[in-house]
């Protein structure tokens, strides 16, 4: 069952650290068998006051994979670079 992971950036300050940070983390994704489905496209608030600067969905294929993406040594330096430039909020949701 496919897992998505959700990224809320809140808060972004140093955008040339954030264009790194997507660059390398492309690969990094691939690599777990992920793929972009959202990457900061324009998006609306339909209810709610949430308010992100920019949405990033990303489709991976089961929630274990998402998992070994978060975790993985590979990320761990990019998570670093994303926290020192943005804050973000996370999550993961299985699909249907």
């Amino acid at each position: 069952m496919p897992a998505y992971v959700i990224a809320n950036v809140t808060n972004a300050w140093d955008q040339d650290k954030l264009v790194e940070y997507r660059d390398r983390n492309t690969d990094a994704v691939a690599k777990h068998g992920g793929h972009f489905v959202a990457r900061g496209g324009r998006h609306e608030i339909l209810e709610g006051s949430y308010a992100p600067v920019r949405v990033v969905i990303i489709q991976f294929p089961d929630l274990d994979a998402a998992r070994g993406w978060y975790e993985s040594e590979d990320y761990a330096p990019l998570r670093e670079l994303r926290q020192s430039a943005s804050d973000t909020d996370i999550y993961v949701v299985e699909g249907v």
